[in-house]
């Protein structure tokens, strides 16, 4: 099995870079939602996976526009990965102007922000439990404007229209992957 294939090595990569747990669980919150449209999609979800789980492994140490996803990317290319793998990850974020293209790299796009901000819907509810997440919710809080500012609304809708899937639908979705694995990651 090639490293592109094996969690256990990308999950060994991302936690070698990053120590924070709030990067870590986001990482498998993307990876959730990916993992989940592979499966819609007859992809490869070992592959999927993987890009998803180290989109933002060089974010901590290289936090800044000039340096993530490029820094990633010199590592992941050191390391032997392919440059469809590199590549989806670099489409990820809007400023590397790469293109997307691929149905993985819409995917990856489309998941980024919205797993975030699901996660800080999540956080707010008076359970904490993503079982009490509805579309309408996740949908309110895109309107505060005040709520998880950091989070690129602008990025959701565009993600779900590239991808061709309504927002509404889009976002439930995301939910029910992230249900899935809602022990892992802590919601």
């Amino acid at each position: 099995m090639n490293i592109e294939q094996n969690r256990d090595e990308c999950l060994a990569i991302l936690k070698e870079h990053t120590k924070s747990e709030s990067l870590l669980k986001h990482a498998y919150a993307v990876e959730t939602c990916v993992a989940s449209y592979a499966r819609k999609f007859g992809e490869d979800e070992n592959f999927w996976s993987n890009v998803a789980l180290l989109h933002d492994f060089d974010y901590e140490k290289f936090p800044t526009e000039e340096e993530h996803p490029y820094k990633g990317n010199e590592i992941l290319k050191e390391l032997g990965f392919s440059e469809e793998f590199r590549t989806a990850i670099m489409s990820h974020a809007e400023y590397t102007e790469i293109p997307r293209e691929t149905k993985l790299q819409k995917t990856l796009y489309a998941c980024d922000e919205l797993a975030g901000f699901i996660t800080a819907v999540t956080y707010v509810r008076p359970s904490k439990s993503i079982d009490e997440v509805k579309v309408k919710s996740v949908k309110k809080k895109l309107k505060d404007k005040g709520f998880a500012r950091a989070v690129n609304r602008e990025q959701i809708i565009s993600g779900a229209e590239e991808l061709g899937i309504p927002l509404d639908e889009h976002i439930q979705f995301c939910i029910d992957a992230m249900k899935e694995k809602k022990d892992l990651l802590g919601l």
